[in-house]
């Protein structure tokens, strides 16, 4: 047998010892599966990546309307209300629709795990891709909208693609950790558009973070995405948003906790999938 072949070994607790390594092995699946994904979605539609435009533009529009109008909340600093919600709305939408896409991945390839052994890590990670690009799509706004309120940001937009990665891992663990519950409790399906519709109201997305009560702010915190969202802001709107660094610490250590806990809970039940499925 030629040296350059690979051989696939299969032996009891194999898969278990090796299973980084045979994560990266699949890297190329990873890759095939995240432009399915992302082909599927936007594959002989009508509106196509429109809607990754109207959605948010449309949620801002509403939301300036109602806390920066009627409310009359504060915006950070002498910034436009409007582009400080649009800049607290990239991340939350980034975050809901990666958890929508990972939390429904494994049933939605029920036909793939059933006959073929690879990490099934690979299919919720590669459901996030799908929320990526329409994160990319709708950056577009708030490039626009920079550009009509003649908004220059500072040296913080370089550290922006620290915060999409976090985003990235708040989305993913607890991802992980339902899209495993749904896949033996049917009914969690049910439960994500409403969690995320809640999460919205009491995250810092229509408001700043900074109309919080100072005792209450770190307690505030333990929801990762005001970490995320206040980063955000404070990349593109820079001295106008400052960031309220023991609750960024705070989210980040929430943020790693449920990552470990939603890599943790995947990996125990992984190994039922292909039988509940």
């Amino acid at each position: 047998m030629p040296a350059s072949e690979n051989v696939l070994v299969i032996e009891p607790g194999r898969a278990e010892r090796h299973y980084w390594r045979d994560t990266w092995a699949y890297r190329e699946l990873f890759a095939i599966l995240a432009w399915r994904d992302i082909a599927v979605r936007y594959k002989q539609t009508i509106m196509g990546c429109l809607w990754a435009l109207i959605r948010p533009f449309l949620t801002m529009v509403v939301f300036t309307v109602v806390f920066g109008k009627i409310a009359k909340l504060p915006s950070d600093g002498a910034s436009p209300y409007a582009l400080m919600v649009f800049a607290g709305m990239l991340p939350w939408t980034f975050f809901s629709m990666a958890l929508a896409e990972a939390s429904n991945s494994l049933i939605g390839n029920a036909n793939l795990i059933s006959k073929v052994y690879f990490p099934r890590l690979i299919v919720p990670t590669a459901a996030v891709m799908v929320a990526f690009v329409d994160f990319l799509i709708s950056f577009a706004i708030l490039v626009a909208m920079m550009a009509w309120y003649r908004f220059v940001p500072e040296w913080h937009i370089l550290l922006l693609p620290g915060f999409v990665l976090m985003a990235f891992l708040a989305s993913l663990g607890p991802g992980l950790w339902i899209t495993a519950l749904n896949v033996k409790y049917r009914d969690f399906r049910y439960i994500i558009p409403f969690v995320v519709q809640l999460g919205l109201y009491v995250s810092p997305v229509g408001f700043s973070s900074s109309v919080i009560p100072a005792e209450w702010r770190l307690l505030y915190s333990l929801n990762p995405m005001v970490g995320v969202i206040d980063g955000f802001r404070w990349c593109i709107l820079g001295g106008e948003s400052a960031l309220y660094w023991p609750g960024f610490w705070l989210s980040i250590v929430v943020i790693l906790f449920f990552l470990w806990f939603g890599v943790r809970q995947f990996r125990r039940t992984e190994k039922s999938f292909a039988d509940l499925i």
